[in-house]
């Protein structure tokens, strides 16, 4: 004869080492380091000369460079998802970067190797994301020091009242500039929101405590029809 109540117990007892299972799994991919190393805004993907497939992670708006091995030759580089296909000279100085956009999993090919690149979220705790009306009330209530990291003719063309321009291409040389908000409110923003995640991973890893990101950028800034200064 059987037990419900024992049957009821072992299948709440599978459902719990299934949540535990899971749960681990998604620990392992979190805690799963980021690849390569940052580099005047452009985070180095190095290409192992080891046969094998190659694996990344980076963070949803890294500009990303592959490195290839020294005296490898040119290789063609496709992510078919992310519809790139361009080929990477074996000199670093000429090689192209490519925006990382969305988050996800993303099969490529460079040469004859295979290999993933996984894209995830930056989600650090001193760190938080904000839409154009949630920077709005931030600037009014806290009074942020506004960082801009577009270049300047963008600037130029229009940018968030008493911003302070630092491209992020030149963040890390000049970051000192930034010192006196080092445990100060500092809202980044950039066009769409790639770059300015790029710069507050920069500051984060500096001991820059209190970021705000302006998630979709001054372009979603302006269509709200929230002020810019020109």
């Amino acid at each position: 004869m059987r037990n419900p109540d024992g049957n009821r117990s072992l299948r709440w007892l599978g459902i719990l080492v299934g949540l535990l299972v899971w749960v681990g799994i998604g620990t392992q991919a979190l805690a799963a380091p980021v690849s390569g190393r940052l580099v005047n805004g452009l985070r180095y993907l190095p290409v192992a000369s080891e046969v094998g497939p190659l694996h990344y992670t980076v963070y949803r708006g890294d500009y990303i460079k592959f490195e290839l091995p020294p005296n490898s030759g040119p290789s063609l580089l496709t992510i078919p998802d992310l519809d790139i296909q361009h080929p990477l000279p074996s000199d670093m100085a000429s090689a192209p970067y490519f925006k990382m956009r969305q988050t996800g999993r993303f099969a490529f090919t460079l040469g004859d190797r295979m290999g993933v690149i996984t894209v995830v979220n930056f989600r650090p705790a001193n760190y938080r994301e904000l839409t154009a009306s949630q920077a709005a009330s931030f600037v009014r209530q806290s009074k942020p020091l506004i960082l801009d990291v577009r270049t300047p003719g963008e600037f130029k063309r229009g940018h968030l009242a008493d911003a302070v321009l630092i491209p992020v291409q030149e963040l890390q040389r000049r970051i000192t500039e930034l010192s006196a908000y080092r445990d100060r409110d500092i809202l980044v923003y950039c066009a769409t929101g790639n770059r300015s995640t790029v710069a507050s991973k920069i500051m984060i890893d500096r001991g820059f405590s209190h970021i705000a990101n302006l998630r979709y950028g001054i372009v979603d800034w302006q269509r709200r029809n929230y002020p810019v200064v020109r």
